[in-house]
């Protein structure tokens, strides 16, 4: 089994969604977007692969906004009609944070921004705990999906909707991928200038993703779990 796996920056990775499925036997094959070198120009050109050379995709987060062309570079407009394709050849996709919200834009919904961010380890209100557990989960986006029609709402906090299903696919607003590793790289690019603004201190940000690593692997295995066995594979 073959999972295509959209990294759209350099720091975030697969993680421990990517450790899962490798568990699971796929074998993971991730693209880049935007390089390292291009992180603060990220209008770069990039050819995203044929949706229907995979089992599985999973798109992950990016420090940018899907509807900011500006800010995201005119790349969005590709993997835009990748997810869709997906959606049409029923090869299921995860789609995390900025993935959720790139699947939510496909599928016709859209995306605006959050009436406040969401920064750091929380909770959310499940509809359905056997796919999606109350966590907590790492949080750190400014945007909020807007659902197409037929979504399903499996989880969601104060501020939006976490979790959603749109046939096989599934789109998280947290990060189940979230590793010690990610959380640092992620902080020295901004992200420490961001939690200071929002009145969060970094370095206790850090320590306590830290101390969540067993939690966030148990989650991360769960959500996974889920998402083949309920949404990607479930019978019709």
């Amino acid at each position: 089994m073959r999972a295509l796996v959209i990294q759209h920056d350099h720091v975030t990775e697969p993680g421990l969604v990517g450790a899962r499925l490798a568990e699971r036997g796929y074998d993971l094959t991730a693209v880049t977007v935007v390089p390292e070198e291009r992180h603060h120009a990220t209008d770069v050109t990039f050819d995203f692969p044929d949706a229907a050379d995979w089992d599985l995709i999973v798109s992950l987060g990016a420090p940018w906004s899907v509807y900011d062309e500006t800010a995201v570079g005119g790349w969005i407009g590709g993997e835009l009609a990748l997810l869709r394709k997906a959606q049409h050849l029923r090869v299921p996709v995860l789609g995390v944070c900025f993935g959720a919200q790139a699947l939510t834009t496909a599928l016709g919904g859209s995306v605006e921004a959050s009436p406040r961010p969401e920064i750091g380890w929380t909770e959310v209100d499940t509809h359905d705990p056997s796919l999606v557990v109350r966590g907590p989960w790492l949080q750190w986006h400014y945007d909020r999906c807007v659902l197409p029609p037929d979504a399903e709402v499996v989880a969601r906090s104060e501020v939006c909707v976490q979790a959603f299903r749109a046939g096989r696919s599934l789109g998280v607003q947290f990060h189940p991928e979230i590793t010690t590793r990610m959380v640092s790289g992620w902080l020295a690019l901004g992200g420490a200038e961001q939690c200071v603004r929002q009145g969060l201190d970094p370095d206790e940000l850090l320590a306590r993703s830290r101390a969540m690593e067993p939690a966030a692997r148990a989650n991360a295995r769960h959500l996974v779990d889920g998402f083949l066995d309920r949404v990607a594979y479930a019978a019709d």
